[in-house]
């Protein structure tokens, strides 16, 4: 009997411990961000990921998070763009901002923001080049799924024109979300990593990658350089429409030059 009693107990025990360690309060899956990719100390939690394939991608990236996965180094001028001159838009532009800005910023969702003034912008630069870049929107853009860099872009112009596939990207632009610039930089850092690797890739080491957020309204742009990566303190309004189409065109003057 006492042998049966103790048999009992050890099944009670069992038991108990599986109720644990399937119980809501489990240990579960390292958290995803929670942790530098490359660090030694998360080497166990990193090693997790790729085991699950579970991918970060660029709209999961903080600004705190590409600086430390991929060792930029931050800086914050107080001009990007000094002594920039301003460009002529064509009056297709405004008189599509004169059209649809009012009505963009009373609807105030990203889907009109995005159709009514962003594009048209973007497409204007497009435009003013002759229609000799590549413009893509709502693409899919996989680099490095290991390291995250993978997901749709919001808009990429690039240098080469090609309607089919994203090659010598330039310009990486992101919509940011809730009206929220600084929510977005950690994602358009992201991308603009992913384009340096692409670019990189392709033998243009030494080509400059823009970025932008904004919301229609308000424009931030960066700039990486090896692994310098530049914040301007500055933002942009979309009143300074002339303004803006000289920094947006700026990236691929350069390449010209060059």
């Amino acid at each position: 009997s006492t042998i049966k009693k103790k048999k009992n107990n050890n099944k009670k025990k069992k038991k108990k411990k599986q109720k644990k360690t399937a119980g809501p309060h489990a240990p579960g899956p390292p958290q995803l961000f929670g942790f530098g990719l490359f660090s030694n100390s998360c080497k166990i939690e990193y090693e997790y990921l790729l085991r699950h394939q579970i991918d970060m991608a660029y709209s999961e990236f903080s600004l705190s998070r590409v600086r430390e996965v991929f060792s930029l180094v931050l800086e914050e001028p107080k001009s990007l763009f000094v002594d920039i001159l301003p460009t002529i838009a064509s009056d297709y532009l405004l008189t599509s901002l004169d059209e649809n800005l009012a009505l963009a910023t009373a609807i105030n969702t990203e889907k009109a923001r995005s159709e009514m003034v962003i594009t048209p912008m973007l497409l204007e630069v497009r435009r003013q080049l002759n229609y000799d870049i590549g413009f893509f929107s709502g693409t899919e853009f996989n680099i490095d799924p290991t390291q995250g860099l993978t997901g749709y872009c919001d808009y990429i112009l690039s240098a080469i024109r090609d309607s089919y596939e994203v090659r010598s990207p330039v310009l990486m632009l992101v919509e940011a979300k809730n009206e929220n610039i600084k929510s977005g930089l950690g994602q358009c850092a992201a991308e603009m990593i992913a384009a340096q690797m692409l670019n990189t890739k392709d033998g243009l080491v030494e080509q400059a990658v823009y970025g932008c957020v904004t919301t229609g309204t308000d424009w931030k742009f960066l700039k990486l350089c090896d692994r310098t990566l530049q914040i301007d303190q500055r933002d942009y309004f979309i009143n300074e429409v002339s303004l803006l189409l000289s920094i947006l065109l700026l990236p691929f003057q350069q390449k010209i030059l060059a």
